[in-house]
């Protein structure tokens, strides 16, 4: 009787190891291919862990994730870092009605104002706060150490072989699935 290697951590009674769960996809799909379900697989699990540690350093400053990609997208949209509530709600794949109550959640913090246009009084913009410029580069500067220390075992040769196989992969996935980058529901 082989014994299974201890696991230790939250995941260790919820999920298996990836070579567990291949074996696993293996025994009921015997067409699977192992390569690329051990990349696939690894992915999607260094996605998700990923996800938790920046929504943990996000709490850490005070703001979520949902504000966090309203905060990026004004600072990605240049200075004055200004956009109309359509159109953050646009790029970030958001209903308007989402994006209302976000933009009213984040306004009540300081993140970004909410004005009308001097120049169309119908038209609403919403705007970066030094507050929330604030929050977006402490965010970045823990996102950073993060990611420094997360691929501190690769080489700087092996970084641009993965950045580069990583950008096709996202190219073909993109090209394939051009509707792919929006949100499917909302997540406030």
């Amino acid at each position: 009787m082989s014994e299974k290697p201890e696991r230790s951590g939250p995941q260790a009674l919820q999920e298996p190891s990836l070579d567990e769960q291949i074996t696993a996809y293996q025994r009921e799909f015997r067409d699977l291919d192992p390569q690329v379900e051990k990349v696939v697989s690894a992915l999607g699990r260094l996605n998700r862990r990923m996800n938790v540690a920046y929504g943990r350093q996000l709490a850490d400053l005070g703001i979520s994730n949902a504000e966090w990609e309203v905060l990026k997208t004004l600072v990605l949209s240049g200075e004055p870092y200004r956009l109309g509530p359509g159109e953050l709600a646009k790029r970030l794949g958001l209903t308007p009605a989402a994006m209302t109550h976000r933009i009213d959640r984040m306004a009540g913090e300081g993140l970004v104002t909410r004005d009308r246009d001097e120049n169309n009084r119908v038209r609403v913009i919403v705007e970066l706060t030094d507050e929330g410029r604030t929050k977006w580069l402490e965010a970045m500067r823990m996102a950073t150490a993060f990611e420094e220390d997360l691929l501190q075992d690769l080489s700087t040769e092996e970084k641009g072989v993965l950045g580069d196989v990583l950008i096709r992969l996202l190219r073909r996935v993109e090209h394939t699935q051009p509707d792919a980058g929006g949100r499917l529901t909302d997540l406030d």
